[in-house]
């Protein structure tokens, strides 16, 4: 060999090359299952979203079947059903004043196909009356659409001698503890809406709870005076003569009741409860299958027939995005918040 020291260098050099490149190779080789594992993931997510909804979807909502708010959702759900192709069936779990339902959808399987109708009590108010719950509820759901508002009333027997709601304030201070508004219970929307009035008015009001009746009969013998809720309920009532409406919500007068002042015109400027319901879902349900829910829900409260059936009691349907549900969400926590904390309100 006329070059020794050229064949040792080569031989060198292969040495330190291997010892350089080995763990690269090593590491590329440990990664590669992981990488295939994660292109594997997201094709099936992919997959599953496209095919999504191969079965029927569960809205869990936490109220009897009957009530108002049962009513709302199954008229979405029915919106809802021709656009996924799939039945919405209303899985109601009523109890707890609505823990009981929130729970088991809080806790359902991210998938898509278990839903639930939150409210402005469950998921705006409760979570600031209660110190422990067993669910989050701003981690633990995801917003996907904001169904629609209903603006808030003031009704009244019609033996009050107010016609507005300047002149029950003047009434209420006037004769103190003579006016028995009814709630359905502590805690509740009606109850909160009445709290939020005096303390943005006030008016000297006695709250009288309902936990296991509805109130409404009571309201129109005049057993009791005054109640706070959505109109729905009532709207039938109004146009009859049975009740009063001596304020509402709402920056406008709402065109179902053109002759009853909005509270800002009366003097309560501060005073803006709604209530509200929006679909959500788990947290951790595929985005692409959260867009494909949100999309639906829109839709569906775009419809023509069901805009003017919430117009002509007082509401307004939204069909709002899954953003835009998040924004108003946020304001209403604020809201709630801050009225149960100087009301002293706490469930437990």
């Amino acid at each position: 060999m006329k070059h020794p020291h050229r064949a040792l260098r080569a031989l060198a050099l292969r040495l330190l090359a291997t010892r350089l490149l080995a763990p690269r190779l090593l590491a590329s080789q440990r990664l590669a299952p992981a990488a295939c594992a994660l292109a594997l993931a997201f094709t099936s997510a992919g997959a599953q979203a496209e095919d999504f909804p191969s079965k029927p979807v569960r809205l869990i909502l936490p109220f009897p079947a009957g009530t108002g708010v049962d009513a709302n959702a199954r008229e979405i759900a029915a919106k809802m059903t021709p656009i996924l192709g799939q039945t919405v069936i209303i899985d109601n779990r009523p109890g707890a004043a609505g823990i009981i339902g929130t729970e088991a959808a809080a806790k359902a399987v991210p998938d898509g196909y278990a839903l639930y109708m939150g409210s402005t009590s469950t998921l705006g108010a409760q979570p600031f009356m209660y110190s422990k719950l067993p669910y989050n509820a701003e981690r633990d759901f995801i917003p996907i659409s904001l169904v629609g508002v209903l603006q808030t009333g003031m009704l009244a027997h019609p033996g009050v001698p107010a016609n507005n709601a300047r002149e029950l304030i003047a009434l209420s201070k006037s004769r103190p503890d003579s006016l028995n508004v009814a709630t359905q219970g502590i805690g509740t929307h009606s109850h909160l809406s009445g709290v939020w009035f005096a303390l943005a008015s006030g008016a000297d009001l006695k709250f009288v709870p309902y936990n296991t009746s509805s109130p409404f009969a009571d309201l129109l013998a005049g057993q009791v005076q005054l109640m706070f809720d959505g109109l729905p309920a009532a709207a039938g009532n109004i146009k009859a003569g049975k009740l009063k409406l001596l304020g509402i919500t709402g920056r406008a007068r709402h065109p179902t009741f053109p002759d009853t002042p909005t509270f800002t015109e009366m003097g309560v400027p501060d005073y803006e409860p709604l209530a509200w319901l929006g679909i959500f879902a788990p947290t951790g349900t595929p985005p692409a299958i959260v867009e494909k829910l949100g999309a639906a829900a829109q839709k569906g409260g775009k419809a023509p027939d069901l805009a003017e059936k919430w117009r002509s009691y007082g509401g307004e349907l939204i069909g709002s995005s899954p953003a835009e549900f998040a924004v108003f969400i946020k304001s209403e926590r604020v809201k709630w918040s801050s009225v149960i904390k100087r009301a002293h309100v706490k469930m437990d």
